[in-house]
């Protein structure tokens, strides 16, 4: 089935807090604040997920209704914790231990919403840790036949190769840093010919490759090839979630069908602005509201 960019996004995985040692509890995940900027520029998407049936999850619950999201695919697990990340400072550097087995490894399948087929469909990795989750995002899979944008986003211990391997073999397109290259296209000389390898190995439309302070770029198939830079007066506040909000304009590109260059520069410049902010999304709608008019949404 064609991809049909009119129908909603949805959006698999994770959503947890980031709990540090002062007792501050910061709300993310990958998925979570893909979903929730995308909510903010108007996508309307569907973000399913598991969170407990705890304070943490009805933090969660009240967080997705202030930002005007769909709660159609959140389930409530009393049976498991909502997803966690304990940071510890160690000499002052961070160390981030996920924590296991949380409602978000317990994503049900006979609980997911039916949703239209044809459309985006995105996910990550560490979700798919849990055999539960797992076989709901393989159902989600059948039940939508959706376009797959894989935001590869490897978190140690929480993935094997041979699986990454075997999500990239039903992607559509596909976000990976430079480490994640070198990991699944050791020989290539360059990170250019390592994205060539991916992008042809398993038959992607698309690989986009994100190589920090040095930029982005992205290789689809027919050999275009785009490149964007962040401007060297860029001041970093927090850099947590800036590949989440350029993963987030990326998706938003792919629903609006913006040229290519045209829509990596604006997932830089909103990755851009993200730095400069605390946290990993924002809750103030007017942050979106220049980007929104800026881009004639």
């Amino acid at each position: 089935m064609p991809f049909d960019p009119s129908k909603p996004p949805v959006i698999f995985g994770e959503a947890l807090f980031d709990c540090f040692p002062d007792g501050t509890k910061v709300l993310g995940g990958a998925p979570f604040n893909v979903a929730s900027h995308l909510a903010a520029f108007g996508a309307a998407p569907v973000f399913v997920s598991s969170v407990g049936g705890d304070a943490l999850g009805d933090q969660i619950e009240r967080a997705m209704a202030k930002r005007g999201m769909s709660r159609l695919g959140l389930q409530r697990d009393p049976g498991h914790g909502t997803g966690s990340v304990q940071v510890t400072l160690v000499d002052g550097e961070p160390s981030y231990d996920i924590v296991a087995d949380r409602a978000y490894d317990h994503i049900e399948a006979a609980a997911l919403p039916t949703l239209p087929a044809g459309g985006l469909l995105y996910h990550g990795s560490l979700a798919l840790r849990g055999e539960v989750s797992a076989a709901a995002l393989d159902a989600l899979r059948e039940q939508t036949n959706a376009a797959v944008f894989l935001d590869v986003n490897l978190r140690d211990p929480w993935w094997d190769k041979a699986r990454v391997k075997l999500m990239l073999d039903d992607t559509t397109w596909a976000k990976l840093n430079a480490d994640e290259l070198d990991l699944l296209a050791p020989n290539g000389a360059t990170v250019e010919e390592r994205a060539q390898s991916v992008l042809e190995r398993y038959g992607l439309q698309l690989v986009i490759a994100t190589l920090g302070s040095q930029g982005a770029f992205a290789l689809a198939a027919d050999g275009t090839c785009c490149r964007v830079k962040p401007e060297a007066s860029v001041q970093v506040v927090d850099a947590v979630g800036a590949g989440d909000g350029f993963a987030s304009v990326l998706i938003l590109s792919l629903l609006r069908q913006w040229p290519l260059q045209q829509g990596l520069d604006r997932a830089q410049a909103f990755a851009s602005a993200m730095v400069g902010q605390r946290g990993a999304t924002v809750d103030d709608p007017t942050f979106y509201a220049a980007f929104a008019r800026a881009w004639g949404l």
